[in-house]
């Protein structure tokens, strides 16, 4: 429904600084390709936005599509979806949604309109905001095998994206990294994923090595099996982080209260 030249993303819980926009714009004033994409910072935040992290990322630059692409997987970063201005121009070129998928959809997206530009303008005072949710692991949440087939989907399709743009070791190695990182989410309840996933690491010269829990947890992979481990490491992530939650949301309803008072 959109009609303007630019397209502004933005989540229902997520907020945006009041000059994001304005600010991304003058790079475009100041001459800049409509294949051009333009990103900004963007931090963490609970419910209050003011205390929200900003913590640069090898993302935050100027940056070429394969460089943007390789970096990504590489070490595993993202950028929030919000801090993205995307021209018309670009929105056409990348296509539709992929309602296919059903877990990162907006990942898999960006890479394309990321393939399609032709690079990314980094804007460090464009900022946005990205609500925490906390920790959750799509292995143990409902509906979890339509998710986990998605998650693999997007994997083959970033894998097929930056190969398309450069087919290097460097760039292979991305890819092997970026599959490692993920796998763990397939172990052990998904063999058939499991070996679909290894079938496109031999593909591109390597192997995945076998998911192990962190050293907190190896006692329990022991006793009771890795996805033991993995659901007991969840729960915990999940507790602390909701202590942390109940906190900041007490927090901000003082502030709130001290406002309209």
């Amino acid at each position: 429904m959109a009609q303007g030249d630019y397209i502004q993303w933005l989540d229902a819980d997520d907020i945006l600084d009041p000059h994001k926009i304005e600010r991304q714009v003058r790079k475009i004033k100041n001459g800049v390709s409509d294949r051009t994409l333009l990103s900004g910072a963007w931090g963490y935040f609970i419910y209050r936005p003011s205390k929200a992290r900003f913590i640069p990322t090898l993302l935050w630059h100027d940056l070429s599509p394969v460089e943007w692409l390789t970096r990504k997987m590489a070490n595993n970063l993202h950028m929030q979806t919000d801090n993205w201005l995307v021209s018309r121009a670009l929105t056409e070129a990348a296509g539709p949604w992929d309602r296919r998928l059903f877990r990162d959809n907006d990942g898999e997206y960006f890479c394309r309109v990321i393939l399609a530009s032709d690079g990314i303008q980094f804007v460090p005072d464009a900022k946005s905001y990205y609500r925490d949710v906390g920790f959750t692991s799509i292995s143990h949440i409902g509906g979890s095998n339509k998710k986990l087939d998605s998650l693999l989907t997007s994997l083959k399709l970033h894998v097929q994206y930056l190969r398309s743009l450069e087919d290097s070791e460097r760039t292979r190695v991305a890819c092997l990294g970026y599959l490692q990182t993920w796998f763990h989410h397939f172990y052990p309840n998904r063999p058939d994923l499991i070996q679909e996933a290894q079938q496109l690491a031999d593909s591109l010269g390597g192997r995945l090595s076998l998911p192990r829990a962190s050293w907190k947890y190896i006692w329990i992979e022991k006793l009771f099996g890795f996805a033991t481990a993995m659901q007991t490491q969840s729960a915990y992530n999940w507790v602390k982080f909701s202590a942390l939650r109940t906190y900041d949301r007490m927090m901000y309803s003082l502030e709130r209260s001290k406002l309209t008072s």
